[in-house]
């Protein structure tokens, strides 16, 4: 299994941890070790399945938006977005779980035209007020279309850090990594009026892959 490279400290943090304490409980407990070991050991591999990078099958795309991350849609509506495009549009949000792969990537293709990282309060993820409140960061693509789509990286009541490699001014392509984020969260799309919404609220989604909207050429 692969593992992504924002591991490395979180995976040796807890490799010293796991080995400490299995190494004191042994010492002291001895056969009753295993009640503390074993728990223990389900926590230590789900920190490497948080890390995991999937193998998938990248395609070309112009004017389809593709979902940014894995996790389920828990939002579409309309809304003013007021820090870059400042107008109506179409928000989707998708909130990703503990046990969902944490890449994120662009959902359209294009030019690098904002980006701006806010620092900010962690309410949980699903709180409306989370897109406006918390830890962020927040890009804007001028896709292939010639469309304006911006797109937010929002932290959670369990996730404290947020990554982005982007800057402005680099290449866009829909599907591929532009950052991370560790431990749930959120990512928000803000969409042009006119654009084909293709997914609804409850559908699970797989970043990279799955087609959420459609924007018009």
């Amino acid at each position: 299994m692969k593992l992504h490279k924002e591991s490395k400290g979180t995976i040796a943090v807890a490799s010293i941890l796991f080995f400490a304490v299995a190494a004191v409980s042994i010492y002291f407990l001895e056969m009753w070790s295993l009640l503390i070991i074993m728990p223990l050991l389900v926590i230590y591999a789900l920190v490497f399945w948080f890390f995991r990078v999937p193998n998938r099958d990248i395609q070309d795309h112009v004017e389809n938006v593709i979902a940014p991350v894995d996790g389920k849609v828990v939002m579409i509506k309309e809304v003013v977005e007021t820090e870059f495009l400042k107008e109506a549009c179409i928000q989707i949000s998708i909130f990703m779980s503990p046990l969902n792969v944490h890449i994120c990537r662009y959902p359209v293709s294009g030019d690098v035209i904002y980006k701006k990282y806010h620092p900010g309060k962690y309410l949980v993820a699903w709180h409306e007020k989370s897109s406006t409140e918390n830890e962020r960061t927040t890009v804007a693509v001028e896709s292939l279309t010639k469309h304006k789509v911006v797109f937010r990286q929002i932290a959670g009541y369990v996730a404290r850090r947020i990554v982005f490699y982007c800057n402005e001014g680099d290449t866009a392509k829909a599907g591929h990594e532009f950052g991370f984020i560790k431990f749930g969260s959120r990512m928000d799309i803000f969409l042009p009026m006119d654009t084909e919404i293709i997914c609804k609220i409850g559908d699970k989604t797989k970043g990279g892959l799955d087609v959420i909207a459609k924007m018009r050429d």
